[in-house]
């Protein structure tokens, strides 16, 4: 069986997404959550769904190998960032390559880059009258949201959308799409 560890900033429903759907899957498991946010309530899901979660900082994260060596530890064949709002560093992605995946409000190489996630995603996307946008899941590079895209699905913004409108549409695309991605790549032959 397949290793999963999600990484994850805020209230982590996609997290706890694909903590449902890999539970008595024989592809994989999601083995442990790692935040960067000591409040994030996607340390209550992980605790009421019963998986292993940490918190840590960004010295932790970019200036030691103490992130590092908890990923060496856990073996992960597959890191999925759902929602997590760091740039990952240079020195992980080296230990992990190609095993790295994120998954990204809009459809790149629109709306991405520092400062582009959430509700600024969508609030680009209306205020730029967009005709439609979508979820991308790509892999990990040094760069924020350039990484060579493995899926986009897209959904229409009409003129009467609002971030709002077009967030709750993003969300149901990745219920929907994130975790049979995750499955597809696990499968892979790539892993």
């Amino acid at each position: 069986m397949k290793r999963i560890v999600i990484f994850a900033s805020g209230s982590g429903t996609n997290a706890e997404n694909l903590i449902n759907y890999f539970h008595n899957r024989e592809t994989g498991s999601v083995i442990q959550v790692l935040t960067n946010n000591p409040h994030a309530k996607v340390l209550d899901r992980c605790k009421n769904l019963k998986v292993s979660a940490l918190s840590f900082n960004r010295i932790a994260f970019t200036q030691s190998d103490d992130v590092l060596n908890i990923l060496k530890a856990s073996k992960p064949d597959l890191i999925v960032l759902a929602g997590f709002l760091w740039k990952f560093p240079d020195f992980i992605l080296h230990e992990f390559p190609n095993k790295v995946i994120n998954i990204h409000p809009a459809l790149l190489p629109k709306f991405g880059g520092k400062g582009m996630y959430g509700s600024f995603v969508h609030e680009a996307v209306v205020a730029n009258k967009e005709t439609e946008t979508g979820i991308t899941i790509h892999y990990v590079n040094e760069h924020y949201d350039e990484g060579a895209i493995i899926f986009q699905q897209k959904c229409e913004v009409s003129t009467t959308d609002t971030a709002e409108t077009v967030a709750a549409k993003i969300h149901d695309l990745e219920m929907e799409h994130f975790p049979q991605v995750v499955e597809k790549l696990l499968l892979s032959e790539k892993l």
